[in-house]
């Protein structure tokens, strides 16, 4: 147990490692933009409304010791730490002055349905079908799933998107395509706000399934291939174990392992893949936020959405992690 836990303490180290230096990068990123927040807030007011070149000036001096764009970048960067580490990036220009992380935290929840959802499914889906395709060689019906998982998953996630949204939006209209549920219906624990919202997600999960199945049970059907044809699963098989304890003990939980170690590292491209699913469904999730705010010049808004998504996947790589010794006895917490 003491192994165990000082195993953890190293990951979560780790951890804290990744999130600074991913959260640092970031904001480095988002400074070197050409836009400049204060300019941004104030063409936008003045567009709306006319005002005297004092007034102008007031607004300008108040948003830039607002936004601190007036101090040296490693002040900045101080400033944002301390911020970051109060829960406050400051307030955001698409719907100012609502605070950014205000923001985020709407959308977040949509975002986690998605992915949560799709990489549930997919993982465990396609490591299931992969391994008894593996185990079942010359099962024509695993065939047929392995042609097909071959032919979808180099697919890009937004091309998948399209083709979904056009064949079950205009050619066989069933499914919403937009929003994440109807506009009439009031958000809520009611019946009717949770069908709505399923009936809004099965196009973007679906497209997220689609591709994502495919290397699960492509990863799985070699592994298990191996796995078979080892000295311990052939003497089990002649000893009469039976093939059920065979399959799930000796076969598909050593192949699981280095499964596990694959979901942490794609873990960050699928975010990045339930991102741009959801500007193609209009889904207001992170992902349109995030093109929002690059589209109005919300540096703000950006670097929280970024903030929160390194945090988010780091937390998630951090938890499959510490799944490994669990899952396997033969890894050691050294």
């Amino acid at each position: 147990m003491r192994d165990y836990l000082w195993f953890a303490v190293k990951r979560a180290i780790q951890m804290v490692v990744v999130i600074i230096a991913g959260t640092a990068v970031a904001f480095m990123i988002s400074h070197l933009s050409p836009v400049n927040p204060v300019d941004s807030v104030l063409s936008r007011i003045t567009s709306q409304s006319s005002f005297n070149p004092e007034a102008i000036e007031q607004m300008r001096s108040t948003l830039t010791d607002l936004y601190g764009v007036d101090k040296p970048l490693p002040e900045q960067y101080a400033n944002f730490m301390r911020d970051l580490a109060h829960g406050d990036l400051g307030p955001s220009l698409l719907a100012f002055p609502t605070p950014a992380l205000t923001l985020v935290t709407r959308a977040l929840p949509w975002t986690l349905f998605l992915l949560i959802t799709a990489v549930l499914v997919t993982w465990i889906g396609g490591n299931l079908l992969g391994g008894l395709a593996g185990y079942f060689q010359n099962n024509r019906l695993f065939k047929v799933v392995g042609v097909g998982a071959i032919g979808v998953q180099p697919i890009p996630y937004y091309i998948v998107a399209f083709l979904l949204l056009y064949l079950f939006g205009y050619v066989w209209p069933i499914l919403p395509i937009s929003g994440a549920y109807a506009i009439d219906v009031h958000p809520g624990w009611n019946i009717d706000f949770i069908l709505s919202v399923a009936q809004h997600a099965i196009l973007p999960i679906t497209s997220l399934i689609l591709v994502g199945f495919g290397t699960w049970y492509l990863g799985m059907r070699a592994l298990v291939s191996n796995i078979v044809t080892e000295d311990y699963v052939t003497y089990a098989e002649l000893a009469g174990v039976p093939r059920k304890r065979l399959v799930t003990s000796y076969v598909m939980r050593n192949a699981a392992v280095p499964q596990l170690t694959a979901l942490a590292l794609v873990l960050g491209a699928v975010f990045s893949g339930t991102i741009i699913t959801e500007q193609v469904y209009t889904y207001p999730g992170m992902g349109t936020l995030l093109v929002d705010a690059v589209n109005q010049g919300d540096s703000t808004t950006v670097l929280a959405v970024c903030t929160v998504s390194i945090v988010a996947v780091a937390v998630a790589i951090f938890i499959v992690d510490l799944l490994h010794p669990l899952l396997d006895p033969r890894v050691r917490a050294e």
